[in-house]
């Protein structure tokens, strides 16, 4: 999945204004204009169609946690330089503060079992024998289940298709 298949869906899933968008990277400190916010949104055979790099990415997550959960006091998290399928599960994680329970029951509204034990594997550090990484369809499942969690009513005309 690329970053900006990600945040797509999660400006439609928590049905997220362009003004929305700019207030969640700003509570990660980062300032983005509402052209930056479209051209990441684009489909990418658009001409304006723009790139959102991993920082963009990792910022906005930060800034969905604090919008979320609340600013933590002090300094704010450093955006991840580099990020992956493991990183960007994390985050959402934090954001919506799901347990186990929770997340196997998203995966579930999405038509995907897994167990336990497979869940925490995405969620152990990289050099942890048990560590594996997560894949799209894994997140792409997840991304799914908490549109139809979180946006129940969405017309399944204009839901992502996979």
């Amino acid at each position: 999945m690329t970053n900006n298949d990600v945040l797509r869906r999660l400006r439609y899933t928590f049905d997220l204004s362009d003004d929305k968008m700019i207030k969640i990277f700003a509570q990660a400190d980062l300032e983005v204009t509402r052209e930056q916010i479209s051209n990441w949104l684009k489909k990418d055979d658009d001409p304006d169609y723009k790139n959102c790099s991993d920082v963009q990415l990792s910022t906005f997550l930060n800034g969905f946690i604090n919008e979320k959960r609340g600013k933590k006091e002090g300094e704010q998290p450093k955006p991840e330089k580099k990020i992956n399928n493991n990183i960007i599960f994390r985050k959402l994680k934090i954001a919506l503060d799901l347990k186990d329970e929770d997340i196997l029951e998203i995966l579930l509204l999405a038509d995907l079992r897994i167990s336990r034990h497979e869940l925490s594997a995405f969620f152990r550090r990289p050099d942890h024998k048990h560590f594996r990484q997560c894949k799209d369809q894994i997140l792409r499942n997840f991304l799914h289940g908490v549109q139809l969690m979180y946006r129940p009513e969405s017309d399944p005309d204009t839901e992502f298709q996979w």
